[in-house]
């Protein structure tokens, strides 16, 4: 009975018996196989889309740095600009954002006869 002794690149280790013809065949099979061969595991670590999203920060800095913000602005007005832009967000979520740029002093936040104005 013939055995063979197979160590792998990759560590693993694999012990043939049987008849020398059996052995010979299995070795030819397992050293011929290359790791390019065989089917590679996805990494779900990996990034597989290299877009990067858009968000709703980003748009409305955006619409600041290109003076949408030079006359006090409503939040429909925002809203508005915003779908024109293809980006349709509901006003309950258009407002926090607005906040959060105004306390980082992004933009600043004006009361007028009972209604919120943001300008720049």
């Amino acid at each position: 009975m013939a055995k063979a002794h197979i160590k792998r690149p990759n560590g693993t280790s694999i012990i043939v018996e049987g008849t020398p013809r059996e052995v010979a065949e299995l070795v030819k099979k397992i050293e011929g196989e290359t790791p390019s061969k065989r089917r590679k595991r996805p990494n779900t670590h990996e990034k597989t889309n290299n877009k990067t999203k858009v968000t709703l920060p980003d748009l409305l800095i955006s619409l600041v740095d290109g003076g949408f913000f030079k006359k006090p602005k409503e939040l429909a007005a925002v809203k508005t600009a915003l779908a024109e832009l293809g980006h349709v967000y509901p006003i309950t979520t258009i407002s926090p954002a607005l906040l959060r740029l105004v306390r980082r002093k992004h933009l600043r936040r004006i009361k007028q006869d009972k209604r919120w104005f943001y300008t720049g």
